[in-house]
């Protein structure tokens, strides 16, 4: 509310002066100096998107919803129904990584639901795509960016977790006023704004401090659910700052700069999920998760 709120109001504003569409001179999307700056985890590589042949015509409301709907579905099928049902008793062994289902089947149940609305969209749409392997071509190469920065990420936030020095990190944080509640906002908020990643920051914090905030949240009475999603939240916020990839790349793909309509994003990507965050934060630690 309060970001559609900001944009109307900008809206109305620009209205008055008589501000309208003008032209701009595009940044080149193949431009380096823009990929190396937009190579966060959360982004695809910018580099493909003038690849691919788009369809013609624009498909219908239904066909345009439907593999979104399939994704839901699909995923609550696999958690709900099908997953609990299977016999993953061999997880448990050394040569699986001996984990859990519990572990795993998120993962399972989310990639079995993108297969399902990939292969939706492709039954519904092939007729309509003139160059189907160059556009899934295009869109492969574009996964690889995120895949990677992904695994690296994952590989710091490991390391960084083993450092000797990282105990002193780890105190300092968990010392911070207010709850377990407020310090997991804080680390993870410095994380995002350190990487300019939401998933990024959320990825070092919880492989980093996870473990940590789960006891304490057993100790407070503090519900798993409601640290989740102050964990998301957190990372949703700092993570728009000026060198994020995404904001990089869709100020170059407009045509704009920082200085013309940066402001706005902030007012709306940050400012905004702060408000947002800081109201989860205080309803949850008065009432509980909800």
């Amino acid at each position: 509310m309060y970001g559609l709120w900001w944009l109307g109001r900008v809206e109305k504003a620009a209205r008055q002066s008589g501000e309208g569409y003008t032209a701009h001179d595009h940044a080149e999307i193949d431009d380096p100096n823009l990929r190396e700056r937009a190579t966060v985890a959360s982004e695809f590589d910018p580099v493909e998107i003038p690849h691919g042949r788009p369809a013609v015509t624009a498909p219908s409301f239904l066909i345009a919803v439907l593999p979104l709907m399939v994704v839901i579905l699909v995923n609550l099928t696999m958690s709900v129904l099908v997953l609990p049902r299977l016999d993953t008793s061999f997880l448990a062994e050394e040569r699986w990584g001996a984990t859990s289902l519990l572990a795993v089947g998120g993962v399972w149940a989310v990639v079995v639901a993108l297969l399902a609305a990939i292969v939706t969209l492709l039954t519904l749409n092939y007729r309509r795509l003139d160059s189907l392997r160059e556009s899934m071509d295009a869109g492969a190469n574009a996964s690889v960016l995120p895949a990677l920065s992904v695994a690296s990420l994952v590989g710091f936030g490991a390391v960084i977790a083993a450092l000797p020095a990282f105990a002193l990190v780890r105190d300092w944080v968990l010392s911070i006023e207010g709850g377990p509640l407020v310090s997991l906002a804080v680390a993870t908020n410095f994380l995002a704004a350190l990487t300019g990643s939401a998933s990024g920051g959320m990825t070092i914090a919880l492989d980093a401090l996870g473990e940590t905030y789960l006891g304490l949240a057993g100790e407070y009475g503090i519900a798993p659910a409601l640290l989740h999603r102050v964990a998301v939240m957190s990372a949703g916020t700092l993570d728009s700052l000026p060198h994020n990839g995404a904001v990089v790349t869709l100020l170059a793909v407009c045509g704009v700069t920082h200085r013309d309509s940066y402001f706005d994003l902030f007012m709306v990507a940050i400012v905004g999920a702060l408000l947002a965050l800081v109201a989860v934060i205080a309803l949850g630690s008065t009432i509980g998760s909800f």
